[in-house]
């Protein structure tokens, strides 16, 4: 991480504080201090910054000289969020954009190129998919999307131009998993790179990186920033990526995230561990109640026993995360009976907030598909998604009880 000579670090140094437990990382990684001493971490709305001599601005361009030289390329707030979340995810390097898809996209598109091939899973988020299969052609890069779960389907993709491999799990909003080391064995003997994005799960409660992942994404608009405020994203990854490949793509073409919104997720992110932990909680007790509520047909959670993917949930996340999936009876006319019935619980396509959220996907989210394209992704019309906030999981079910009397 670069910093500023006038910057000073905090007493721990970034082994010290990588030895520590994940909530404390938390709180103390990647702090710089001003001559003030504050105890939160400083704002710097800059855009750029001056030089002592022309020589020193000569080596800050060389990059023989650490230090900043305009916002666009890094920021000390910045680097302070990329720093805490590299430590906590076990990454290199992290550099934060301006959205969850700018990281996608930049994570992506700067290190392919013409003729090159992109094998992903077929579940993804809409804009997810719309990168794959509709702006990457028009740089004749090609893509075969598959089953996640199934291992040989990643296999039977693989082609000599292959280079990247792609997927979320859990996935949006199926709450489907991806078999990440088993799918990292393929690409590693495929000679491709895997980028995973982790939204759903969380960094607290799954790590791509020790499953054997090579780059982990996130909207950090999501859980990270957690009470609706700001936008941003993180790519986080190894040195030699960034040096070879990212970076370079960043600075020449500006995804660069605000000094505020980053600010605003490195404050996120000192609370993140228990915002997670109790809307976790919260989401595990209330997927068992939705599934003895009349007006539900099917319940997903990950670390329900009925989860298809049981096993895998338990062997690869250290929870079931924040979001419940459920069909309502009566496709898309009763879950808009149900929804438009919520009163605590409100409509929303975002997730990962304080306050719970719910959304109908296939008029939102993934409206953009064809009926098709959405049955095979397990998107039926009476599918709805729950992300589940901070209220008290008693309101909640109170709520969603009520509302399906109108089912």
């Amino acid at each position: 991480m670069t910093q500023n000579d006038k910057l000073s670090q905090d007493k721990l140094t970034a082994a010290e504080i990588a030895q520590l437990r994940p909530d404390t990382r938390l709180v103390q990684g990647g702090i710089l201090r001003s001559p003030f001493g504050e105890t939160s971490e400083a704002l710097f709305l800059t855009q750029g910054y001056v030089y002592d001599t022309a020589e020193q601005a000569e080596a800050r361009f060389k990059g023989e000289d650490p230090g900043f030289i305009y916002t666009r390329y890094s920021n000390p707030t910045a680097a302070m969020f990329e720093s805490r979340l590299a430590l906590l995810e076990g990454a290199e390097v992290a550099r934060a954009t301006a959205s969850g898809m700018a990281a996608v996209t930049a994570a992506l598109l700067c290190q392919l190129k013409t003729g090159d091939h992109v094998v992903a899973a077929r579940a993804l988020f809409g804009s997810c998919r719309y990168v794959i299969e509709e702006l990457l052609p028009r740089f004749g890069i090609t893509s075969t999307l598959v089953d996640g779960t199934d291992l040989s389907a990643w296999k039977a993709a693989v082609r000599p131009q292959t280079k990247v491999f792609f997927l979320e799990s859990p996935t949006n909003p199926t709450l489907e998993l991806v078999d990440i080391a088993a799918v990292a064995e393929i690409s590693k003997a495929a000679g491709a790179c895997l980028v995973v994005d982790n939204v759903f799960a969380t960094p607290m409660l799954q790590s791509p990186l020790a499953l054997g992942a090579d780059i982990v994404v996130y909207s950090a608009t999501k859980h990270i920033d957690g009470q609706g405020r700001c936008l941003a994203g993180v790519v986080l990854c190894s040195e030699k990526f960034l040096t070879d490949h990212l970076q370079t793509f960043l600075r020449q073409t500006g995804p660069s995230v605000s000094p505020f919104n980053a600010w605003v997720m490195l404050k996120g992110l000192e609370t993140l561990p228990l915002r997670v932990e109790r809307s976790q909680a919260s989401a595990a007790t209330l997927a068992d109640r939705l599934s003895a509520l009349p007006g539900i047909t099917k319940v997903i959670y990950p670390y329900r026993a009925d989860h298809p993917q049981h096993e895998l949930a338990k062997r690869q996340m250290r929870g079931g995360g924040t979001l419940v999936t459920f069909e309502i009876e009566g496709g898309k006319a009763g879950a808009f009976r149900f929804l438009n019935q919520l009163k605590v619980v409100r409509i929303s396509n975002n997730l990962g907030d304080a306050k719970s959220l719910v959304t109908h996907p296939a008029t939102t989210t993934h409206q953009r598909f064809a009926p098709e394209a959405r049955a095979e992704m397990g998107i039926s019309d009476g599918m709805v998604r729950l992300s589940v906030g901070l209220e008290h999981v008693d309101d909640l079910t109170d709520d969603v009880a009520r509302a399906l009397k109108a089912v």
